[in-house]
């Protein structure tokens, strides 16, 4: 409930600075063209996600006849989770990892890396599975994907300072409308990785609750930061935020505030304050 609410009011503050720039900068027709544009985008990004994620990490869709007790272990766990069974992929990587893509629960793809499946006790990789089953089951992608369009609005706003500023104060413009433009992308960018962050505390803690463990993801996610930080993978930096762990190491101080994932260590004492952990 903490981490809703989190989630709430940090997106609440990204459409407020969206709203406000609208006035600022262009006055309506800056307000209704960046609106259209976001829409546009999100739009895209939201149905077509799973495959153009999959594509990016070159992640191959299996059957339960290709890869028998993992298709199991999905079932068994999406079953607990009350979801609709899922796609099952695995991506061709070493490094331990795995995530989830898709616009509903019905659209949904779970993958994990070649990597994880050969590092992982089946405990462990049980929890790994039912977190990427909560982002499933929290909608997280719908989230993610309504910040993602805000921040992608805010982000062109020097675009708009430049074409749409009008000199009457009631149109927007001027130095407030300039020096909005110059800090609202910076500021919806820390509130989309912050939104991010609260959605993995989420969904590590929805996760102990369909297995009815904590201790075993907590100790799967030390392995997967550390197998992160060693073995390199090859994908897009867009889509990194989607991995269990983000496979960008040194992540501390401030830079915490630039990073799509909690600090590993701040998301293991979590998951051990849980009543699951035992």
């Amino acid at each position: 409930m903490v981490n809703n609410m989190k989630t709430f009011v940090l997106l609440a503050g990204m459409i407020s600075l969206f709203l406000v720039g609208g006035q600022l900068l262009g006055g309506a027709s800056g307000l209704m063209l960046g609106g259209s544009i976001g829409l546009i985008m999100a739009f895209v990004s939201f149905w077509f996600s799973d495959k153009m994620v999959l594509r990016g990490y070159k992640a191959r869709i299996v059957t339960a006849a290709e890869a028998p007790d993992l298709y199991a272990m999905v079932d068994t766990l999406r079953q607990r989770a009350g979801l609709p069974m899922p796609r099952v992929a695995i991506v061709p990587s070493e490094q331990p990892n795995a995530f989830a893509t898709g616009r509903s629960p019905s659209h949904a793809v779970v993958a994990v890396t070649e990597g994880i499946l050969k590092t992982l006790p089946r405990d462990e990789l049980e929890g790994v599975i039912a977190h990427e089953l909560a982002h499933i089951k929290n909608r997280d992608m719908l989230t993610m994907t309504v910040a993602a369009g805000i921040a992608s609005i805010l982000s062109i706003l020097p675009w708009f300072a430049s074409s749409l500023m009008r000199s009457d104060d009631d149109e927007g413009g001027g130095i407030g409308g300039l020096a909005f433009a110059l800090l609202a992308p910076f500021l919806a960018f820390i509130m989309q990785m912050a939104i991010s962050r609260q959605r993995e505390f989420a969904a590590d803690a929805t996760a102990a609750m369909i297995t009815g463990k904590a201790r075993p993801l907590a100790q799967a996610l030390t392995r997967l930061d550390a197998g992160a930080k060693q073995i390199p993978m090859s994908v897009s930096p867009q889509l990194a935020p989607l991995a269990q762990v983000n496979p960008l190491a040194g992540v501390g101080g401030v830079a915490k505030l630039f990073s799509t994932h909690p600090p590993t260590a701040d998301r293991v004492q979590a998951l051990l304050a849980l009543p699951q952990a035992g």
